[in-house]
């Protein structure tokens, strides 16, 4: 890269080596990829428009006017605590690195569990929320397809499978289509806004500010019959679940050039416009309705009824068109992530088959076996929820519920630890991106908080499942840690190990042809 120094590479490759760790992947994603790989997760065109109906059927105008910056903010702690770590620390798998290094090997194993499960859930999430955004946009009025499993199954294995054929490819081409991504959505959520803006009947601003109860039979049965004040904090779920997976600024770390610098700045950029792009959009949205009655009635239908209310024909499938490449492009940076997380994790034997999934291909300089194993995970995920019925709860709110619960779990592991970690042999100084002691130790305090509030919440009616999920996760983890894995898995390398690596290191870099 132009911007690319030798004094630069060099200063990223001792950072990365006094880790233990070898220069494998190619580091080939500006400061503004790696922001735009995060904004393309987080994807507010995503979450934003599938999981709409948790607010409109919730708490009405107020679940966006009021809910959604105060759901962004929740998410926003959790990045300034993380990208004050990752600023310290900037490996692939930075989670599961952090809760080894600030506690031990158990926290950093089940921070990788949390991490990874919630990753190969997140992207059934998306690809799920994309299936049906196409069917509601394209599939049904245009091609006359009808939602069975096998459409539905063989829709995924075909984004799924084209979203790793090109994250196979390596990271050049997956940094091009998800620096296209980040301006796209920018695009897509300007227009939408306009036109929402231009076709509304009138302006109630005051809607925004207008509490309602929209529980049980008036909001389409989208969440059960409950108090205002509950629906409300309910609602919080839509910015919670949208504004996530800027973990991925982390993942990437070690394709990112001035990492140390370019990562946190990605990790807390992305979360500040997704919210605000985010909230001039779905504010728009709300002002276009022509009846909030009639829209909670909608439940999880509510976008398409308004639009085709409110839109012309031309400009609404042009909006389509964009908001689908954007859904997928989502699903593509989140192939990244996932495939990143199980490369770390397995480099260090985390992992059945460790050696196979950390191999890195010396042409694509990408990690394809993990890349194949996480998009394969995340169909098969997806295919076995539709074998389960639980209940009337739509299987695609179980699965919102248990990712935003191991996601955010997973971030609050190492978060937590960091509080009493620095100042001590296991954290001694602050990165290069610098908020100082205190106002680190505020935000993870303020995560700790949030990460209290976001489980109780996601385990709540209809998802209530989710409870028995994690608990049940919790469980197995104890059981499998105590019986194999405690006297197996040696974690990452810390102290004298990464000595003992620089060996290893030089021949890793040999093989896949990294120039020192």
């Amino acid at each position: 890269m132009s911007d690319y120094s030798d004094i630069d590479k060099k200063e990223d490759l001792q950072i990365l080596h006094s880790m233990g760790y070898a220069q494998e992947l190619e580091r080939r994603m500006s400061s503004f990829s790696n922001f735009a790989v995060s904004f393309s997760i987080i994807c507010i065109l995503s979450g934003g428009i599938n999981s709409l109906a948790q607010a409109t059927s919730g708490a009405g105008g107020a679940a966006i006017g009021i809910g959604w910056p105060l759901g962004c903010f929740i998410s926003l702690v959790f990045a300034v605590a993380m990208a004050q770590i990752s600023s310290a620390y900037p490996t692939a798998g930075g989670l599961y690195h952090w809760g080894s290094i600030l506690g031990n090997r158990f926290t950093g194993w089940l921070t990788a569990w949390f991490n990874l499960l919630g990753l190969v859930t997140v992207l059934g999430a998306i690809n799920i929320g994309t299936y049906y955004f196409f069917m509601g946009s394209f599939g049904t009025p245009y091609l006359a397809l009808e939602d069975t499993l096998t459409t539905r199954l063989t829709f995924l294995v075909l984004i799924t499978g084209l979203q790793a054929l090109v994250n196979h490819m390596g990271i050049g081409l997956t940094a091009k289509l998800t620096d296209f991504s980040g301006y796209l959505i920018f695009a897509a959520a300007i227009g939408l806004s306009v036109t929402c803006l231009v076709v509304a009947d009138t302006y109630e601003f005051g809607r925004l500010f207008t509490f309602a109860n929209y529980s049980g039979e008036a909001g389409g049965n989208v969440w059960p019959s409950t108090s205002g004040a509950w629906v409300f904090l309910l609602g919080l779920l839509l910015p919670i679940y949208t504004i996530t997976g800027y973990d991925a600024s982390a993942h990437t770390s070690e394709e990112t050039v001035k990492a140390a610098v370019s990562v946190p700045k990605g990790m807390v950029s992305s979360v500040l416009w997704a919210s605000l792009f985010g909230y001039i959009m779905l504010c728009s949205f709300v002002l276009m309705i022509p009846n909030m009655d009639e829209a909670a009635a909608q439940g999880w239908n509510v976008f398409f009824w308004a639009m085709d209310s409110q839109v012309n024909m031309v400009v609404k499938d042009v909006l389509y068109l964009a908001i689908f490449i954007a859904q997928f492009l989502c699903g593509l940076a989140t192939v990244t992530s996932v495939s990143r997380m199980i490369f770390a994790f397995a480099r260090d034997g985390g992992l059945p088959a460790s050696p196979v999934l950390a191999s890195v291909s010396p042409k694509y300089r990408s990690p394809v076996t993990a890349i194949w194993t996480g998009s394969i995970l995340s169909v098969l995920f997806v295919w076995g929820s539709s074998l389960v019925s639980i209940g009337e709860t739509p299987v695609y709110t179980i699965v919102v519920s248990c990712t935003v619960i191991f996601l955010f779990f997973s971030f609050a592991i190492p978060i937590g630890l960091g509080i009493f970690a620095f100042g001590t042999s296991k954290w001694k100084t602050m990165g290069p991106w610098n908020l100082g002691e205190g106002l680190f130790k505020l935000f993870a305090v303020l995560s700790m908080i949030a990460m209290a509030l976001i489980f109780v919440l996601g385990i709540q009616p209809p998802n209530d499942w989710a409870l028995y999920i994690t608990v049940g996760f919790f469980v197995l983890s104890g059981i499998v840690w105590f019986a194999f894995e405690s006297k197996r898995f040696k974690g990452p390398p810390i102290g004298d190990e990464v000595a003992k690596r620089q060996a290893e290191i030089a021949a890793a870099e040999k093989a896949v042809g990294e120039s020192a």
